[in-house]
């Protein structure tokens, strides 16, 4: 047992470091750009309105928050942040892998990452897409419970229509998959947002384009290292 959950967090500390390296190239390469020339905007709508914390304000993060400085401080923080949501979700696959005795290789990594792409990324994104600074939101507690909401049905609904024959269980799944969006995401407020909507729409591009690669990166490494190791404790 102790051997299983060395393995388990050794996988998950490597292929969660890997996939979290991936994920903050391609935000330093193209989300975070973005977000510069989106906060451009912001603060010039601040301006132009004659009070510094409107677009805080749109945005429903209530008092203005700390955030890094610009540069070293900011790539730093964002490279942590991606390696630590990397070795998270890590340790959630490769335990969901164990637990359901799924076979370990890349193939089945992949399988399984691109399934927590459907579930953590794409089905949320219908509803909620990522959002750059100065557009209008809903309040966050609604957006986090929605978001969180749909997460779940969606993951459990594609767990049943992979691991259940029965059509019952199949019809109860792609009603979980649906009922979030059936019941709609949260409305942002009826505003006029800061932000042109062709950066809106590369800015949704690209998080989706690298939350692929990050989850692909993960699966693959977690299934070929679990695989490695498997072999290595049977040798």
């Amino acid at each position: 047992m102790m051997d299983h959950l060395r393995r388990l967090f050794a996988v998950a500390l490597f292929a969660g470091i890997l996939a979290g390296g991936v994920a903050s190239l391609g935000h330093q390469l193209h989300t975070v750009p973005t977000i510069l020339v989106a906060e451009i905007f912001e603060h010039q709508e601040s301006a132009t309105l004659g009070h510094a914390d409107h677009a805080a304000e749109a945005h429903d993060h209530g008092a203005e928050a700390w955030t890094p400085e610009d540069g070293l401080e900011r790539t730093l923080y964002t490279m942590l942040a991606d390696v630590l949501t990397g070795i998270a979700y890590a340790l959630m696959l490769g335990a969901a892998m164990s637990l359901r005795g799924a076979t370990a290789d890349w193939r089945q990594g992949l399988l399984w990452g691109l399934a927590g792409f459907a579930a953590f990324t794409l089905a949320p994104s219908v509803g909620l897409p990522p959002e750059l600074p100065g557009t209008p939101a809903a309040a966050l507690t609604d957006r986090q419970v929605w978001w969180v909401a749909t997460a779940l049905l969606t993951a459990g609904g594609l767990a049943l229509i992979a691991f259940s024959r029965r059509l019952a269980w199949a019809i109860v799944a792609v009603i979980a998959i649906v009922l979030p969006h059936f019941w709609g995401a949260p409305a942002a407020p009826a505003e006029m947002s800061a932000v042109p909507e062709a950066l809106t729409q590369r800015f949704i591009a690209g998080v989706t384009a690298v939350s692929l690669l990050f989850w692909a990166t993960l699966g693959l490494a977690t299934g070929w290292l679990q695989a490695r190791l498997n072999r290595a404790s049977h040798g």
